[in-house]
């Protein structure tokens, strides 16, 4: 009798998706990152000590020595660098841009746009056009475009609650619109910068030509906001004002750099493998803190808080730092290609890429089978405030790894103040909460610790309960 009553229990608690030692595991996790944790102390080097860690510069490879020089020292079973080749994009000097209406001359903040190609020497100045999206270009012809400036000046939407939506909604602006405008004869574009504040930064990205042909190829910067509503205002009062724009940067050769990685081999399950990563390279303008220095310690750590908690994984966990996320997705190419010629199999995948700030749960690209399994284990996170399990996107340097068996996830952390720094020079450590950062280090690990248990796809228990 007393042999069913424990089946019967142990039965509770396997319908629940969990039990009551995962608790306690959960438990020790959050309390041994906020009372002993290193994703701050590990920002703090990566932010005051390297700095900003574009793609192909010095302080990116600074940043591969630093973090594998400290993976190694968590005692992991392998640790090491994979070679990739990455673009190497050089800002040059402080960019420089004013308008110029009745005879008076306004500074604006502007800075170029990943990619972009310089002005010509001394700069370019034109008459300014202002659209709200490229789109609209077409609509105007070669005819009113040529010649000109062109200032796209798109808002994100501020009525949408989860404002990578709204980033989203105006991104390809910033993106293609140079390669549009030039099409029509343009000499530059200006783009408003995608931030959710009205301040002072102008805020860099990704910018593309296409299959432009180089010598059709027109220099592209964004605007800060506050001078992008000047600007505008300007432009109702003056449709024939002149603007000028003044950029030095360039585009080299690719160069090799790596993605660094550390594994804790797994004791059931060797040869299938879970990740959670973030990417190593930030933008220049800032120390890249939230974007994504956040993520990178966050994903170091869960390798020692797994150590520390005392979890031995079933499956062999990798901590990987993606090298060139931001201009070019080459690193979680790579990683995906090595994997594929290796024939690896991977599980799972975790991606932490939006930013510092207090963790809210986790969006999961994964059947609907196995989402029905992760939801059930909320009530495990309820008592650290953790809510939002739901299907979504996982993350850029995580995607190419996607097949039809593998869980994807991204870590969402509260985003209302994400796109205040994103890209610009105030993504920098002193914006970082201690507290809220070692919170989603421990909401990282206490989901791949349920995810490595309970299975993905299911672990089957070989083992019989006799009466």
């Amino acid at each position: 009798m007393k042999t069913k009553v424990i089946v019967l229990w142990v039965c509770c608690f396997v319908a629940n998706g969990f039990a009551q030692a995962d608790e306690d595991v959960l438990k020790t996790i959050y309390s041994t990152s906020l009372t002993n944790g290193k994703s701050y102390e590990w920002l703090d080097y990566l932010s005051n000590k390297i700095g900003g860690r574009l793609s192909g510069s010095t302080n990116a490879e600074l940043a591969v020595q630093y973090t594998k020089s400290e993976l190694e020292k968590l005692g992991l079973d392998n640790v090491w660098l994979q070679p990739v080749m990455v673009p190497k994009w050089v800002r040059g000097e402080k960019e420089m841009a004013y308008f110029e209406t009745s005879g008076v001359m306004q500074k604006v903040n502007i800075c170029a746009l990943g990619g972009s190609i310089a002005t010509p020497n001394g700069g370019v100045k034109a008459q300014v056009l202002e659209v709200a999206t490229y789109e609209d270009l077409e609509a105007l012809g070669e005819e009113k475009i040529k010649g000109k400036i062109v200032f796209i000046n798109r808002a994100l939407q501020p009525d949408l609650i989860n404002t990578f939506e709204a980033y989203g909604g105006c991104s390809s602006e910033r993106y293609r619109g140079a390669a549009e405008a030039a099409k029509y004869g343009a000499v530059g574009t200006v783009v408003r910068s995608l931030s959710s504040r009205q301040d002072d930064y102008p805020h860099t990205g990704s910018m593309s030509y296409g299959d432009l042909p180089v010598e059709q190829r027109i220099p592209s910067a964004a605007i800060s906001t506050n001078d992008a509503v000047k600007l505008s205002e300007a432009l109702k009062k003056d449709k024939n004002l002149e603007f000028f724009l003044e950029m030095s940067c360039q585009q080299f050769d690719d160069v090799e750099s790596y993605n660094v990685i550390g594994e804790i081999t797994g004791s059931e399950f060797p040869n299938e493998y879970m990740i959670v990563g973030g990417h190593l390279d930030s933008w220049d303008l800032g120390d890249g803190a939230h974007d994504d220095g956040a993520g990178v310690v966050q994903s170091m750590d869960v390798l020692r808080l797994l150590k520390e908690s005392g979890v031995t994984p079933k499956r062999s966990i990798r901590v990987v730092l993606f090298m060139n996320e931001e201009n070019g997705l080459r690193g979680g190419r790579k990683y995906a290609e090595v994997a594929k010629e290796k024939n690896e199999k991977h599980v799972f995948a975790l991606e932490s890429d939006s930013g510092g700030f207090t963790p809210r749960g986790f969006s999961f690209d994964c059947s609907e089978q196995m989402l029905a399994k992760i939801q059930s284990w909320k009530p495990l996170f309820k008592p650290y405030l953790i809510h939002f399990f739901e299907k979504g996107y996982s993350g850029a340097d995580i995607r190419p790894l996607k097949n039809d068996d593998i869980v994807l996830a991204g870590l969402r952390p509260d985003s209302q103040r994400y796109f205040d720094h994103h890209h610009a020079a105030n993504d920098t450590f002193e914006h970082v909460n201690k507290r809220e950062l070692e919170l989603g280090a421990a909401t990282m690990t206490s989901l791949v610790f349920l995810i490595d248990k309970y299975g993905s796809p299911p672990i089957k228990n070989t083992k019989e309960i006799k009466d």
